[in-house]
């Protein structure tokens, strides 16, 4: 029993204190706490060759890109300029601001979709305010009654 190493009562090494019973690390201990060397996986190596030659490499994505290489032409703007957004001027619909509730507020907005006043995708988010709108007042309105009912059970 010289050369074995002494194994406590779960099968694990005494001497290292690294490992449970039954093969799992303790909580905090690794089995290699170096680990991996940063920079030795294929990905760094991969850059450091990109890395090399970048200047070579983005010379030919431009060649390629002036003789109709619509593939390089995106690579390059995708990192050159940043994505466009959509913008919208501001929408002004007649009867929006006349109508009193919400439910006439959203069937101006329907009439102006119906009508061509309106495209469909910016009606939408219309609607989805005026549903937002609707729920907000919704709550108010239960909190308030909640509120009346607690007062009434509090003075009987």
């Amino acid at each position: 029993m010289s050369g074995k190493k002494r194994l406590s009562e779960h099968g694990a090494p005494d001497e290292s204190g690294s490992k449970q019973h039954r093969g799992r690390f303790r909580p905090g201990k690794s089995g290699n706490p170096k680990g991996r060397p940063l920079g030795s996986g294929l990905a760094a190596e991969l850059r450091r060759a990109i890395a090399a030659d970048a200047d070579a490499i983005v010379a030919a994505l431009v060649k390629r890109a002036k003789d109709g290489d619509v593939t390089a032409a995106r690579v390059l703007l995708d990192r050159v300029s940043p994505p466009l957004k959509a913008t919208r001027e501001p929408a002004a619909l007649p009867g929006m601001n006349e109508a009193g509730g919400l439910a006439a507020r959203a069937e101006a907005v329907l009439e102006a979709l119906g009508g061509g006043a309106m495209p469909a995708d910016e009606a939408a988010e219309v609607l989805a305010a005026v549903a937002s709108a609707a729920k907000v007042i919704e709550t108010d309105e239960l909190e308030a009654r909640i509120r009346a009912l607690e007062e009434r059970c509090e003075r009987t």
